[in-house]
């Protein structure tokens, strides 16, 4: 799929001036550099979820002022359950909004313009988990089985492994309504749960096993990875307003934006436990051991990031576009009715950012990672 190529040589002249005064000015430089920032530009972004660690480099990059360096004055807005951010981006509530691509897609299909300007996370983190006497070990096994899913777009892997497997998920399965917890599996209503590697999954290891006294394991349950599955899609990106995005003033913020966000997501990533504080400081209605274990595994959504954090990789994307084509629904329908138009998404921006990034001396790359042990304490406290 061909992607669309913005013009914006305003921000190219911002960015090699940024990265000129980061590789060579002087003291004297930079401090004049900085003293330019009068009036910073304010921006909005929007987030899909309440404050958790799955935000944390945008938490970070306002705390640690990352975007204060790039002059720029960033509201983060929280998220709902009834907020749905590339909505709110399309309807000029905010500059900018993070959501998951299949679900942005429909959007956009639907008439909001709206671009996938960074894909932040690389991987999916989608998980379907069971207790092991249910011998639930592939998506295939979901036959006859009770499914948890979320709902508001959050089930659109579960149906594509479903489609792969060959099940009608009208006939071969019984879908349940899920609330965003456990309690459906742990009381034995749903045989297989809906969770994320970095939230849902931490709260039945956060639970304790009434027939021994102790917490859960991992070894008590079964976990299906949609990733593993081949069905992964695409999740948290940055997505911009379409509508501005010929105006070389907005393409400089988001250029700007993406690159101080990135910032905030690699200094997490070097960071955990204070990414965990930050967020936690920020009003997370989640514990500190939870939020640790979150900010360890969303790491792992993002990082190593071969081509650089943010670059949107055409497999993955055309992955995740084929499988909204043709993942079928209760109904028979499928999220998306064509292919995306090749205006959906562009690495111009994030190319710019990461040449910032760079010039900066920020790893962008993170060749090196290696995830950290975290221990989860009983309900995430």
């Amino acid at each position: 799929m061909r992607k669309k190529t913005l013009k914006f040589a305003f921000a190219g002249i911002a960015v090699m001036s940024l990265v000129v005064g980061a590789c060579g000015g002087s003291d004297d430089e930079a401090t004049e550099e900085a003293a330019e920032c009068t009036t910073p530009t304010p921006v909005k972004l929007q987030l899909q979820w309440f404050t958790q660690a799955q935000f944390a480099g945008y938490y970070a990059a306002q705390d640690q002022g990352f975007y204060a360096d790039q002059c720029l004055e960033v509201t983060i807005l929280e998220g709902a359950v009834d907020i749905t951010p590339q909505n709110v981006l399309a309807d000029g509530q905010a500059d900018f909004a993070i959501s998951w691509v299949s679900k942005a897609l429909a959007s956009r299909e639907g008439g909001a313009n709206i671009v996938n300007i960074a894909q932040v996370f690389q991987r999916s983190g989608t998980l379907q988990v069971s207790f092991k006497d249910k011998n639930i070990t592939s998506s295939a096994e979901f036959k006859g089985k009770k499914i948890g899913n979320w709902g508001y777009g959050n089930e659109f892997e579960i149906f594509a492994a479903l489609t792969k497997a060959g099940l009608d998920p009208a006939k071969d399965v019984t879908l349940v309504q899920q609330q965003f917890d456990m309690a459906g599996l742990l009381s034995g209503d749903i045989d297989a749960a809906e969770a994320m590697t970095y939230n849902e999954y931490a709260q039945v290891l956060e639970a304790k096993n009434p027939a021994t006294g102790a917490l859960y394991t991992a070894d008590d349950f079964n976990v299906v990875s949609y990733e593993a599955e081949g069905v992964g899609m695409l999740q948290d990106a940055i997505w911009a307003d379409g509508s501005r995005l010929e105006d070389p003033a907005y393409v400089d913020t988001a250029t700007k934006f993406v690159a101080a966000s990135i910032q905030g997501w690699a200094f997490c990533r070097d960071n955990v436990s204070a990414c965990r504080d930050i967020v936690v400081s920020k009003g997370s209605k989640l514990g500190a051991s939870h939020q640790l274990w979150q900010m360890n595994e969303v790491n792992k959504l993002i990082w190593p990031a071969t081509g650089g954090a943010g670059m949107i990789d055409a497999a993955a994307w055309d992955r995740t576009s084929s499988l909204s084509q043709s993942a079928k629904n209760l109904e028979g329908g499928t999220v998306l009715t064509k292919a995306p138009d090749a205006g959906a998404y562009s690495n111009d921006i994030v190319t710019a950012a990461l040449a910032m990034l760079d010039g900066m001396g920020v790893d962008t790359k993170g060749s090196a990672y290696m995830p950290e042990t975290v221990e989860l304490l009983e309900g995430g406290n």
